[in-house]
């Protein structure tokens, strides 16, 4: 006979009281395997084997764990817990990954905590390891916190490589397709399978979706608009008075304005070109708008309503249509604007009667946020970081040069090529050049975001990363395509052996690299 000395029996249970405890529960779309039905289950499983009775229920279902934001459950429970009407003293969770993925394990920690100064342990139903504040434990939950975050990292970058390819392809990635054009269904051999009305969406994953265009009476309408643009010279206003009289609405049934006739004259898709990263939103983040020179495009994509000649005509004639007016009268119509508006935006701009568009302005002045600041307004956010990124692009020739004359004077030779700026060192290897810029994190850290392009799979990657002020180079990384398995690294000044053995303080290791040598002839 075997006696099972760690089954408690049901008189030892009914002797003791159960500990009353809420369970916390939530699914993010790609983890279907962790239903909130899965998670319950192993929580009143792990409940029943440590005496807890489950009183309460909060549940996020289909919500990322990035951010508390969007989260009404975990909200709800913390609120609870600050209100003093928890009746219990646990959560059970199934495992880390659940309470969160924050980019931040400080933000887990500090959730966590929150509860635990109200008297409410978190136990992590799923895991290994006890969370009793043992060093053993907190030093597992640490790593496994930052493990959680750094999968959402890696998942992000799987995705954007995808969605980049994908849209080198031609093929659309989301938004709506606009008036006169119409989003088409194709299956893997390219083969019509039908449009998709708005709302629906495509099935199968191995079906894209490209533009085509739409009833002939849009069609004409947008040839229209080109050409009442460029021929007749009429206003954007002046347009969207003649569409509205003529009783015909935009693609969302609504009434034209000149800000929507403006976006038909300036968005690439009419003329047949597949534009996609205008603005990001990586990692439930704030939503940037990106600099032009970083936007994914194939172009010749789509069958084009207006021609490329037609198309350039009109880019040229909005950027060149304010250079009648001076500096000072364009900043004394922004300043009327921001004073009507109390806040300045390009949607607002494009809105407004008888001012130039915010193309315009950012053509004039360099930059949206500099005419910004021209006029006394200071956007919310900071996009400092995107002067920055110019002055950067703008030092990447020089870079380029230098590389080859120092190339040159080791012995080897070195040629760019001019559609993709990749180095041809010696006839032997493809080098491409990354310049990363410094970032300062609030506490005076230094941060670097390297983006490899994989796509053109150089040989070697020479990352040059600028120093705080972004002026001069900091120090140099030589990182081989062989050992590099992601697309986008994120460093800081130390970054473990595995990257930190390709670090360098100048590029003289380089060049040793691409040196000659004269060797005689065997006789």
């Amino acid at each position: 006979m075997v006696i099972n000395w760690n089954k408690e029996s049901n008189d030892s249970k009914n002797a003791h009281q159960l500990t009353k405890a809420a369970e916390y529960v939530r699914m993010s779309t790609e983890h279907q395997k962790y239903s909130t039905d899965n998670q319950s289950a192993e929580i009143r499983r792990y409940a029943e084997r440590k005496g807890f009775e489950i009183v309460q229920t909060y549940a996020d279902a289909g919500k990322s764990g990035l951010r508390l934001d969007g989260r009404a459950a975990l909200k709800r429970l913390l609120n609870d817990i600050d209100n003093e009407k928890a009746d219990f003293e646990a959560v059970l969770v199934y495992d880390v990954s659940r309470w969160g993925r924050f980019q931040d394990p400080d933000e887990a920690a500090h959730y966590e905590l929150h509860c635990k100064r109200a008297g409410i342990h978190i136990h992590y139903c799923a895991e290994q390891f006890e969370n009793d504040g043992s060093v053993g434990s907190s030093i597992i939950k640490t790593v496994k916190r930052a493990m959680a975050g750094e999968y959402s990292r890696e998942l992000s970058v799987k995705v954007f490589a995808g969605q980049s390819r994908l849209i080198g392809l031609g093929y659309r990635q989301g938004g709506a397709p606009g008036f006169g054009l119409r989003r088409m269904l194709i299956d893997e051999s390219g083969d019509h399978k039908g449009t998709l009305e708005r709302g629906q969406h495509k099935s199968i994953a191995t079906d894209r979706v490209i533009l085509v265009p739409g009833p002939e009476q849009e069609v004409e309408t947008v040839k229209d608009i080109y050409r009442w643009f460029l021929k007749d010279e009429h206003s954007e206003v002046q347009i969207a008075k003649t569409l509205n009289d003529r009783g015909i609405r935009t693609d969302l049934g609504r009434a034209w304005t000149r800000g929507t006739i403006h976006q038909i004259l300036i968005n690439d898709k009419y003329a047949g070109n597949n534009v996609w990263g205008r603005t990001s939103f990586k990692l439930k983040g704030e939503r940037i708008r990106n600099d032009p020179d970083e936007w994914i495009r194939s172009d010749g994509a789509f069958d084009a309503i207006i021609d490329t000649e037609t198309f350039q005509a009109v880019q040229t004639v909005i950027d060149t249509r304010s250079q009648r007016l001076t500096d000072e009268e364009m900043l004394s119509i922004l300043g009327r604007i921001l004073r009507e508006h109390g806040q300045l935006s390009g949607i607002i701009i494009d809105e407004e009667y008888e001012a130039p568009s915010s193309s315009t302005f950012r053509s004039r002045f360099g930059s949206l946020l500099r005419a910004y600041s021209l006029v006394g307004y200071r956007p919310e956010h900071d996009y400092r970081y995107i002067e920055i990124n110019r002055a950067l692009r703008r030092l990447h020739p020089k870079v380029i040069l230098d590389l080859i004359s120092g190339i040159h004077n080791s012995g080897g030779w070195a040629n760019q090529n001019p559609d993709n700026d990749l180095l041809h060192v010696s006839g032997e290897i493809w080098v491409a050049v990354v310049i990363a810029r410094c970032k300062l994190t609030n506490a005076g850290s230094r941060r670097w975001k390297i983006r490899l392009d994989n796509i053109l799979n150089p040989d070697l990657t020479i990352c040059i990363r600028m120093d705080d002020e972004n002026r001069s180079p900091h120090d140099y990384y030589l990182l081989p395509h062989l050992d590099m398995r992601q697309a986008v690294y994120r460093l800081a000044e130390h970054n473990g052996l595995s990257l930190d053995a390709y670090r360098f303080n100048s590029l003289d290791s380089f060049y040793e690299l691409t040196a000659r040598s004269n060797l005689r002839g065997a006789a």
